[in-house]
């Protein structure tokens, strides 16, 4: 065979290849000028820990990295570029009904291969509704919660996380279902 004869083969195989996340992000990193790459977040002493009682007799919560649309920031409708100005800064709350417009044009995505139309990929609300109403989970929280994704590992362990746990501990959330994008 001619490598012509090859190349649906070769492209099939390369379509299924994985985004090379981790070393995109490194490499990202040092072409901001930084002097090392990237460093990932290892914590030996993770906060985790099991549950109480069974799923479906928890109080879940939402936390996502998901901004609040603003239409003072730009464009952050699916497939919209990247968007530093729809960033937050500061952990935030917000009614899951209705259910909130909250967009990720303010992240770092591979856009070239996905897009941001389906809103259960960064804020899986209907499913967690749906679950609830299955019996999977006990009761939704009624309100969600909002970390910012400011690159840094201080702020987010520092600040972020305490004011989303003291927020859980709150309203008495048993479980949280943590939706980085």
């Amino acid at each position: 065979m001619t490598s012509i004869d090859n190349a649906p083969e070769f492209i099939e195989a390369t379509l299924d290849l994985p985004v090379r996340y981790l070393d995109r992000s490194r490499a990202y990193y040092l072409s901001l000028g930084y002097d090392n790459p990237y460093r990932w977040a290892c914590h030996q002493d993770s906060p985790f820990a099991p549950l109480r009682k069974p799923l479906r007799e928890c109080r879940v919560a939402l936390v996502t990295t998901a901004a609040p649309y603003n239409p003072e920031a730009g464009e952050q409708g699916p497939r919209a570029p990247y968007n530093a100005r729809a960033k937050f800064t500061n952990v935030y709350t917000m009614p899951v009904e209705p259910a909130p417009d909250l967009r990720i044009s303010h992240v770092g995505y591979d856009r070239k291969h996905t897009s941001a139309e389906d809103i259960n990929t960064y804020l899986p609300l209907a499913r967690m509704k749906e679950a609830a109403v299955a019996g999977r989970v006990g009761q939704l929280n009624p309100r969600l919660y909002g970390v910012p994704t400011l690159r840094s590992q201080r702020l987010t362990n520092e600040r972020d996380a305490p004011e989303i746990l003291s927020l859980c501990r709150q309203e008495g959330i048993d479980a949280a279902v943590l939706v980085a994008t």
